[in-house]
């Protein structure tokens, strides 16, 4: 029996969950919140699919972080790397995706999208320096395009972030290490009338190993927020605020190297670096009754960046040097509504979630522009943006029998793009609907094992500009614009199982095709011409408790990707990583103290090169050592 199966949308669902009932209850019940806190406990009976979890403060507090974006790594497979300075957003890889700063991954931090569309450098652009790990009370996160209140961005997955609104204990921190590392962090709440006032504070310095420049990375976030709840009502208002500078020691020639002209930490342009900010305010409304409850929830996101980068050094302009910047300026404001409700009684009663999105991008800026120095030279681009997008989706929760329950869901979505620029023949306006069915069933095989088949369609939206282009605003030459939306589609089937009440496994079997890989290409200002391609593989996935001190983890992921149109070039998709290994050993000890040691190890897929096959490897490892003082 599932009795007290959890909701299917538990995740992303803002951690509300209407408990289904035994076959013997005639009467519905009030909604009632259930929260799972541990992406390594027990999950069967509380999930949609064989690959989606959640993970808790608890766990993030004994995970070796070294910056914001290590966190997303608690979702198995899923490698976050960094590159050309702290303070860009993190390269991303997962299920064969080189998912460039956010692609195909959806995400979502108390509400409001991360993911950056029209971005001046790059379609999807995820930039979560914003978040402060010591706040997050849970990350939710998905695998593949099987869940319906999720849209653009996330056919490879997703994750939904959120924050304390009241924390465990009020905490002020400060932190120095090698390269001039430097960090303070201040949070604190207060009772206020019938809610709480959660205020922090955290800033960060770091100079970095360079030898002839200075990282200097400075960043401030600040975070402000009221909520509570009534008998009627729950509210919450928050605001944020980040501001972050940097200086980046980019890539270099390996022949700089070895004639001697830079040490390995060596740079050719040491003015390359960026700048940006991010403030937003968004409030949420939440009313209930017996049978439903409803959410209503708007934002407002004030965002700006400028990226100096320079990858050719010499090679184009030989006098004044091939360093460029990136411009992006924008106002996005969003709201959704969403509702949960019950219907029926006694044996196959239904739960039903549905839900209304819009997303408005005024993009004032995004350009292009040569420069040096940090000094603009010459306008490659200039555009300005306005991107809408409605998006309704609708999900039903079936338990047919006490074994067997299904959900199926349908999505519909609409974008409206207009282009303004500085070359006439790159504006225009176009539009793009797609509707995108969604099909999960699970089959409970015993009280510890439960099986699940998950079967659906997504899509991510390609850049604005390059859905209305005409000509290549370097060369002149005439291009071809790409379609708005394009289309995935995902399949995937596995297992959970618990062996003991201290050891949990799954695993999983995948598919997922996607109809284009046209890429709008920032450094560039144009659209990068590629194929549709397709990928499959597994993961095995196990957490084991061995007593109250001693935690164990080990994951492997393993993907082959591939382009499925044949090309001169060969199928081989660049940046696609095939394996993916990752264990953890963790002592915790009730005087405070505090031990984690985790490995991790991803390659990626063989390059064929001179008839010759080349795997390129990387390996991390962590470790952790602390003491917490005090309750």
């Amino acid at each position: 029996m599932r009795p007290e199966k959890i909701l299917a949308p538990a995740v992303f669902a803002a951690s509300l969950s209407l408990q289904a009932h035994t076959p013997m209850q005639s009467e519905l019940e009030a909604l009632e919140e259930v929260l799972v806190e541990g992406r390594r406990k027990d999950l069967i009976g509380k999930v949609r699919s064989a690959s989606e979890g959640v993970i808790g403060q608890e766990q993030l507090e004994l995970r070796a972080i070294s910056r914001p974006g290590d966190v997303m790594e608690a979702s198995p497979g899923l490698i976050m790397t960094q590159h050309s300075g702290s303070g860009k957003a993190n390269q991303m890889y997962l299920r064969g995706f080189n998912l460039d700063h956010g692609t195909d991954f959806a995400t979502f931090i108390d509400g409001m999208p991360v993911n950056m569309r029209t971005h001046g450098h790059g379609q999807g652009y995820t930039d979560i320096n914003f978040l402060i790990p010591e706040l997050i009370r849970t990350i939710e996160f998905v695998k593949g395009p099987y869940h319906a209140e999720l849209g653009d961005f996330s056919s490879a997955g997703g994750a939904n972030i959120q924050t304390f609104k009241s924390l465990p204990q009020n905490r002020i921190s400060a932190g120095a290490g090698e390269n001039g590392y430097l960090r303070g962090l201040a949070a604190a709440g207060t009772d206020f009338s019938q809610g709480v006032i959660l205020g922090a504070i955290e800033t960060t310095e770091y100079d970095g190993p360079w030898t002839d420049i200075d990282e200097d990375a400075s960043k401030v976030n600040g975070l402000l927020r009221y909520s509570g709840d009534n008998p009627a009502l729950e509210w919450d208002v928050l605001f944020k605020l980040y501001d972050a500078s940097w200086n980046s020691a980019d890539q270099i020639p390996q022949r700089a190297i070895e004639s001697g002209l830079i040490s390995p930490f060596g740079s050719i342009d040491t003015t390359v670096g960026g700048e940006t900010r991010r403030a937003s305010g968004s409030a949420d409304l939440v009313w209930s009754s017996n049978y439903a409850e409803n959410k209503i929830s708007a934002y407002v996101i004030d965002y700006k960046l400028q990226l100096w980068s320079n990858f050719t050094y010499l090679l184009d302009d030989p006098e004044k040097g091939d360093q460029f910047e990136q411009l992006d300026d924008r106002t996005i404001y969003g709201g959704e509504w969403r509702a949960d409700w019950i219907s029926g009684a006694g044996n196959g009663h239904l739960h039903h979630h549905s839900g209304l999105q819009l997303r408005y991008d005024d993009i004032s800026e995004v350009g292009l522009f040569n420069t040096r120095d940090r000094q603009r030279l010459a306008t490659t681009r200039l555009d300005s943006v306005d991107e809408f997008s409605v998006g309704g989706w609708y999900e039903l929760e079936w338990l047919v029998t006490e074994r067997f329950s299904m959900v199926l869901g349908l999505r519909a979505d609409y974008f409206d793009f207009e282009v303004d620029s500085d070359n006439p023949e790159n504006s225009g306006d176009t539009s793009d609907s797609m509707v995108s069915p969604k099909l999960n069933l699970i089959w409970t095989l015993a009280p510890n094992r439960e099986l699940y088949f998950s079967a659906a369609t997504g899509f991510h939206s390609n850049d604005a500009r390059g859905t209305v282009i005409s000509v290549d605003p370097k060369t002149g030459l005439p291009v071809q614009t790409v379609d708005p939306l394009v289309r995935s589609r995902g399949a995937e089937t596995g297992m959970r199982w618990r062996w003991a009440n201290n050891f949990n496994s799954s695993f999983v079997i995948w598919y997922l095709e996607l109809d284009s890989e046209l890429l709008y290409v920032g450094d560039a200002g144009a659209t990068e011409a590629s194929r549709p391609s397709e990928r499959f593989g597994f993961e095995f996935n196990n957490y084991l408790q061995l007593n109250e001190n001693w935690t164990l983890e080990a994951d492997f992921a393993w993907t082959d990707s591939s382009f499925s149109e044949p090309a001169p070039e060969g199928n081989h998709i660049p940046g696609a990583i095939d394996a993916v290994v990752s264990a953890a050993a963790v002592l915790e000890l009730p005087s405070g103290f505090f031990g984690s040691l985790r490995l991790r190890y991803f390659s990626e897929y063989p390059l064929i090169e001179d008839n010759s096959v080349r795997s390129d490897g990387s390996t991390m490892l962590n470790l952790l050592a602390g003491w917490q003082l005090g309750d």
